[in-house]
């Protein structure tokens, strides 16, 4: 299956950080800036968690609100909250149902070695729930901004 732009973002159902069950279809009438990284404590992972952190606010402020999705359980994802005090919720995608939904659980090569993981990536989901920016192979540095100023772009 794979996203597409202006369709509806596939939903699932995920055990989030606060032992609370999470839906997409929790935050309808919300915008939502959903991000796929690959493992909670890692150098990129820790950068892009601690800019969507910082600009948290800015989020907020446009309708937004921000869910970052790993195969980590959720209480590895705790202690990663814990320690960058991030303000916002992180699921945990244990069968990678949610990442396959969203076409991020891909081949990897890394220093010769094969194996399934998630593609860096964030989607950006109107208030009515539709697909409408797709990041992929995401590059950590200026993309949080570049994300929210595609939101202020929908917001207007």
């Amino acid at each position: 299956m794979t996203v597409k732009i202006g369709e509806k973002a596939p939903d699932f159902k995920l055990p989030a950080n606060n032992g609370e069950m999470v839906s997409l279809s929790d935050f309808k009438g919300k915008n939502i800036v959903l991000y796929f990284y690959p493992k909670d404590m890692t150098p990129g992972c820790t950068t892009e968690a601690c800019d969507f952190r910082d600009h948290n606010e800015q989020f907020e402020e446009l309708n937004a609100v921000i869910l970052g999705i790993s195969p980590d359980p959720a209480a590895r994802h705790e202690k990663f909250i814990e320690k960058h005090g991030l303000p916002f919720l992180l699921l945990a995608d244990e069968n990678h149902e949610a990442a396959e939904s969203f076409d991020v659980w891909q081949l990897k090569k890394n220093f010769g070695k094969e194996y399934m993981g998630i593609e860096r990536s964030t989607f950006l989901i109107d208030k009515a729930g539709n697909v409408v920016k797709e990041w992929r192979k995401v590059k950590v540095k200026g993309h949080v901004e570049e994300a929210l100023e595609t939101l202020r772009e929908l917001e207007k």
